[in-house]
């Protein structure tokens, strides 16, 4: 996987159930109203929705405009997946206005067409790299390199970023779930030095990251840090060392749809202060922190991905779902609980409380419903860890610091805080 990237599972919720499959429902107790959502010009609105193909759920999205550098052709597109378990800003070429294929095409030091391969647990993106101006909320990145999946202009992926075995391709709005992806990590670039000529080498894991295509075939090629898929946020004038994500409370029964909000920066104005959240200070090198469950450490393997449409942990109690493939259905619903601790500056520590129901009952008891604060499945075989997924950051604002000089009041990042409503 690509330095920061996280096993999620979007893809696997294409078809919610229509039937029941049996399983309690879990309780619909309301939760405390919500306070309001922060404003501000350095705020994003943010809905939790089914995607703009309606097929999936508890897929957190904002919307960003895109322009060719230097000019007025630009394109606002909505339904941008905003993922705190990768870097970098990727979107669907299916989603691009046919004007914005005019955006120029980032080259390698050898002056070839760059490509590149960002690979999941459950499947890979392939597309080119291109240049283009960039604006979220007040927050704008000029000529940012960003990965256009799907490109119909693109070489045939090569086998390294396929996977040997082969893995389903995420290269469409249907198999991502959203128009593209806003990777806001705690990382500056996404594959960092590990794909740095001077620091590193192009394909430490075994598998292709940056690609130079000339007519003669795709090879893998080594890229400066400033050359890489960069962070959006981190580009940004102001407002740029960190975001926090406010999601509301809501029952276990779920809602159709949820409003929360993206907040740039940290510290950095009023409505963007950490004040008494939870900070979990997070390894350099894997963005993660540790994770106790079950009577198991997951020592560096427990990390905060708003990709990721469930928690994904292993339980061999949990009976797994007939219909949704890949989530866990208890015949009724159980509370769990974890500890999360910090790595290196930060040694805190936090137990948190959370639910697991039958995502096969609630999505057949509800239908339209797509946000969850209750779904859960078990990790892939290829992946240890405790994925702290999007039904984690309702009822709270979660905070991502990145790495870099820049300071908070809890410090220089990279770490993650979080806060109860």
């Amino acid at each position: 996987m690509i330095r920061g990237s996280r096993p999620r599972a979007f893809a696997l919720l294409a078809l919610l159930a229509l039937a029941a499959c049996g399983g309690g429902g879990a309780g619909s107790s309301l939760p405390p109203p919500p306070p309001p959502l922060p404003t501000g010009s350095n705020v994003a609105p943010l809905i939790v929705d089914a995607g703009p193909k309606q097929l999936g759920v508890n897929l957190p999205s904002v919307t960003v405009t895109l322009c060719v550098p230097g000019t007025t052709t630009c394109q606002t597109i909505d339904h941008i997946l905003v993922d705190t378990g990768s870097t970098g800003l990727r979107i669907v070429a299916e989603a691009l206005a046919p004007v914005m294929f005019s955006l120029p095409a980032a080259k390698t030091a050898a002056n070839d067409p760059m490509y590149q391969c960002l690979l999941f647990a459950d499947g890979y993106a392939w597309g080119s790299v291109r240049l283009a101006d960039a604006q979220l909320a007040d927050g704008k990145a000029g000529s940012l390199a960003i990965q256009l999946i799907g490109d119909p202009g693109s070489p045939t992926a090569p086998a390294d970023c396929t996977g040997i075995p082969s893995v389903p391709s995420q290269n469409t709005v249907a198999e991502i779930g959203a128009n593209g992806i806003l990777g806001i990590s705690v990382f500056l670039q996404d594959c960092g030095a590990g794909c740095d000529p001077v620091t590193g080498s192009a394909n430490p894991n075994g598998q292709g990251f940056y690609y130079g295509c000339p007519a003669s075939g795709c090879v893998n090629v080594t890229v400066t840090l400033a050359a890489q898929l960069q962070n959006p946020v981190s580009q940004f004038a102001t407002n740029n060392n960190g975001v926090s994500i406010f999601l509301p409370a809501i029952t276990a029964v779920g809602k159709p749809t949820v409003a929360g909000a993206l907040v740039l920066g940290i510290d950095t104005q009023s409505n963007n202060q950490l004040g008494s959240a939870t900070v979990l200070s997070v390894s350099p090198l894997s963005g993660n922190f540790t994770t106790v469950f079950n009577g198991k450490t997951y020592t560096g393997a427990g990390f905060m991905d708003s990709g990721s449409n469930g928690n994904f942990f292993d339980d061999p109690a949990l009976k797994a779902c007939t219909l949704n493939v890949g989530f866990y259905c208890p015949a009724t619903a159980v509370t769990l609980s974890a500890t999360n601790q910090g790595v290196g500056a930060s040694s805190a520590t936090s137990t948190v409380s959370f639910s697991v129901a039958s995502l096969d009952a609630l999505s057949n008891a509800n239908p339209t419903f797509a946000a969850y604060n209750n779904i859960a499945g078990p990790m892939p075989a290829t992946v240890s860890g405790f994925d702290w997924g999007l039904p984690f950051f309702f009822g709270r604002s979660v905070t991502v610091a990145f790495e870099g000089p820049t300071t908070t009041s809890a410090g220089p990042g990279p770490f993650f805080a979080y806060a109860d409503f």
